[in-house]
């Protein structure tokens, strides 16, 4: 590799890097925000909640690594081009593949790492995401009689539990169940225990009185060893455990069990996420050869009407909303598939000519003129709007 190449081999995979990083975690910690409620709900500790934040950033790579190639292309040939040095690059003879090699290698290394970050690692993180859900949700049923507290389980139960005895036994139960209409039952408990039995999660009270109080008022009260109280409000992991078509991987997704009651309830979604499985990793390099479609001229940009970051990331977003947008439509019909294939292979395509011939890829100069043009009317029409308010002020102000 010459020098100039892994010049810009190292500019780009720098800022790439960079990219990367920070916009990983900013969207990673959106996420975790989104999930605090684990923590604050459910009485998980802080290692479940790191745990749990862990394992969605596996999601996350995948969809901003392509974000993550384009702005660092896109960059280091706006620098370069600024600072004259791709002119300089051009006029000693320097074939332009020097140029397009070392970003083709980070484009392509960015597609290997999202092809086994999204079919290998993160088909795992989901399933691990969703368990670890479907264990909180179920873990409430201890967490939600805390010490001291009277908490809701459900409408018209009531918990409280006097204290928390050192092997996990519940102390001074008071349980009020009005669930039956016209029915008022209270319960008073020594001891008890939350457990799972059948799938089922119960609380089983030992030692104590349940008071029944009738619709005609009749009140009745009747002493138990034990007793159990069904609390499958919050059923056990196994119920809250989902796994779709968007949590399998691409070999599960190929020939997926036919027993499945997700995939009988809706085949075409495991087809289309297999689809999408086999086109998602391909947008790093998509976005490597727009970027250079748009920024990759040995020319100046100082003048250009629209920054090439700017129009590189419109183009992008451009395309990466028809790649969702077929993504949402094939998973209920089949017809959207081949346009799953259409968007990626369609853009480089066009970026591929673009560079072929040594042309600038970017918006007419007519629908730039037109843009501004809108753009300078709008600011006209703000500003005379601005300016009569400012005179109705003065005049109210006067007239006071």
């Amino acid at each position: 590799m010459k020098i100039v190449e892994r010049y810009i081999l190292r500019r780009t995979l720098s800022i790439a890097v960079i990219a990367l990083v920070w916009t990983l975690a900013i969207v990673w910690t959106v996420q975790v925000l989104g999930r605090i409620n684990v923590v604050t709900d459910s009485g998980q500790s802080a290692l479940t909640f790191l745990h749990l934040a862990t394992l969605l950033m596996s999601s996350i790579i995948p969809v901003i690594l392509p974000f993550a190639v384009l702005i660092a292309v896109a960059q280091t040939l706006t620098v370069m081009n600024n600072d004259s040095e791709l002119v300089v690059i051009s006029a000693a003879g320097t074939p332009r593949r020097a140029t397009i090699r070392p970003i083709m290698i980070v484009a392509i290394g960015a597609c290997i790492l999202s092809f086994v970050v999204q079919n290998l690692v993160d088909p795992q993180s989901r399933i691990g995401v969703r368990t670890l859900l479907a264990r909180a949700s179920a873990d409430l049923l201890s967490s939600v009689v805390q010490e001291g507290s009277f908490r809701k389980i459900q409408n018209g139960l009531f918990v409280q539990v006097g204290e928390r005895l050192p092997d996990g036994r519940l102390g001074r139960i008071f349980v009020a169940d009005s669930r039956q209409k016209n029915v008022d039952l209270a319960y008073y408990a020594k001891e008890g225990v939350v457990t799972d039995t059948n799938d089922r999660g119960v609380l089983i009270m030992t030692d104590g009185v349940v008071h029944r109080r009738t619709p005609a008022g009749e009140v009745s009260v009747i002493r138990f060893d034990s007793y159990t109280l069904d609390l499958s409000a919050f059923a056990s992991a196994k119920a809250y455990l989902v796994i779709g078509a968007g949590d399998r991987g691409i070999f599960y997704l190929a020939d997926p069990d036919p027993n499945d009651p997700l995939f009988k309830l809706n085949p075409q979604e495991f087809r289309a996420f297999f689809h999408i499985r086999l086109t998602e990793w391909i947008y790093p390099l998509v976005f490597g050869l727009l970027a250079v479609a748009v920024a990759g001229d040995a020319r100046s940009h100082r003048e250009a009407r629209i920054p090439p970051l700017g129009a590189a990331l419109a183009m992008a977003l451009v395309v990466r909303w028809l790649g969702y947008f077929a993504g949402n439509q094939a998973e209920s019909r089949e017809a959207f598939i081949p346009l799953l294939y259409a968007v990626p292979l369609g853009s480089m395509s066009i970026s591929i000519w673009f560079i072929a011939m040594n042309r600038t890829l970017e918006l007419p100069v007519q629908w730039l003129d037109r843009i501004n043009a809108l753009i300078a009317a709008a600011g006209d029409r703000l500003t005379v709007f601005r300016l009569r308010l400012l005179g109705a002020s003065r005049v109210t102000g006067g007239a006071g």
